[in-house]
């Protein structure tokens, strides 16, 4: 008798736990019929992207150093610096330097580890080639510079969701000078040391009381 109250009570429970979770999925759905369809105009409107996006890498030819470290640190050794060495001066010419963004996993580790930061990311990802040879770009096409989304006069630049301001999900129409939802990173970084100054003034004077009473 208790077993088939067990049984019973089991199947209402799981029966309950079904309708809530269906409850849960279709207030998702419907919250989202009534707002307006996000569409971007991809190519000619963009996507802005994040201000630590890692996109295709930047090479600066005259700053390297053929140190290598970029092949050691890099998870797939990547990076391929052909150099030779001066037996006058006793140092390594750099002659070549290739990145095939076909294999490349966009860690970031090789910008990270460079002693002369001679590598940087942009913000450039349209990447797509019919011929994936076209992938491996030398220290020429490394070195040249993308264009900005912000600063392409043919391009409507949209900010992305977490960047619109707070309530918004539309990114069509917004002016550029509405603040955004969340803070930048030198904004967080002037709002810590503001809120750390009153309690490093506080602790300093606990301090000094502290060392009154001890006197």
């Amino acid at each position: 008798m208790f077993g088939f109250l067990k049984k019973v009570a089991d199947y209402t429970r799981d029966a309950v736990d079904a309708a809530n979770y269906l409850f849960q999925g279709l207030s998702v759905t419907f919250d989202h019929m009534g707002r307006r369809p996000v569409t971007v105009q991809y190519p000619y409107e963009k996507l802005i992207p994040s201000e630590r996006y890692r996109g295709r890498i930047h090479y600066e030819f005259d700053k390297c150093i053929a140190c290598e470290v970029c092949v050691r640190v890099c998870p797939i050794n990547l990076p391929v610096v052909d150099w030779v060495m001066n037996k006058e001066t006793k140092k390594k010419e750099l002659r070549n330097y290739s990145i095939d963004f076909g294999v490349c996993i966009f860690c970031g580790n090789c910008v990270e580890y460079c002693p002369t930061n001679c590598l940087s990311m942009t913000e450039e990802y349209e990447l797509s080639t019919f011929d994936r040879h076209s992938l491996n770009f030398d220290n020429v096409a490394l070195g040249r510079l993308p264009t900005s989304v912000t600063t392409d006069p043919s391009i409507e630049p949209l900010r992305e969701l977490g960047y619109l301001p707070q309530g918004v999900i539309e990114p069509h129409g917004i002016p550029a000078e509405e603040p955004r939802a969340g803070k930048l990173p030198s904004e967080m970084l002037e709002w810590l040391n503001q809120n750390s100054r009153p309690q490093e003034s506080s602790e300093r004077t606990n301090e000094s009381v502290s060392l009154e009473k001890k006197d």
